[in-house]
């Protein structure tokens, strides 16, 4: 099975360097509730502002609901529907908007929520499975389908499975994104040193 463990600058954990967003999936492999609740563990104990908590994640198994796992498919843009197809969890993504202490407006709360969704993909890695978040869903739709509350903004998607080989990918050029060197700006581009545009490295 094909690694993209990241080349870095610096020593990072080995966790962080394999993760990586795959498209290629086993479509008859499915997860165990142990698994999918370990992913939701994983977000559960993410950081955020005055430990609000603002995430709200649908999590769609195939296996046991198929219906809902349609619901959370049909609501991505064709591009993902392709290799997501094969995805044996869905995982719709949304944030509360608004603090439960006060009402007022979670400025940190989309922030809050990345973290919490990165948590889940470094332990999709962990559990050696593959975790690829989505940003192309027709939002509304899935506010409709799902019921969202008013004051939550859906986010994202995220498919999780387990990974196949990229000869298994139907589209030429899904297969050479998948075979494709993982890239970075060097450190010196986006991170700094004490002032803009000094380089840290």
């Amino acid at each position: 099975m094909q690694t993209k463990s990241a080349h870095t600058e610096a020593s990072i954990h080995e966790l962080l360097a394999k993760r990586w967003s795959a498209r290629a999936l086993v479509p008859e492999k499915t997860l165990t509730q142990t698994q999918i609740l370990s992913l939701a563990e994983a977000a559960r104990w993410a950081p955020s502002c005055y430990g609000e908590q603002p995430w709200r994640y649908v999590f769609c198994d195939r296996a046991t609901n198929l219906e809902a796992w349609k619901s959370a498919f049909s609501c991505l843009v064709e591009a993902n529907r392709i290799w997501a197809k094969n995805a044996a969890l869905l995982i719709l993504v949304a944030t509360k908007n608004e603090y439960t202490h006060n009402q007022k407006f979670n400025t940190w709360a989309q922030y809050d929520t990345g973290a919490a969704s990165e948590n889940i993909c470094l332990q999709a890695t962990e559990l050696g499975l593959i975790a690829h978040q989505m940003a192309g869903v027709n939002f509304e739709t899935a506010r409709e389908d799902f019921n969202l509350p008013d004051d939550v903004t859906c986010m994202a998607v995220i498919a999780v499975g387990y990974q196949a080989e990229a000869d298994s990918l139907e589209e030429e050029h899904l297969k050479e994104m998948e075979q494709a060197e993982r890239k970075r700006a060097a450190l010196g581009e986006h991170f700094f040193a004490g002032s803009w545009g000094t380089p840290l490295a």
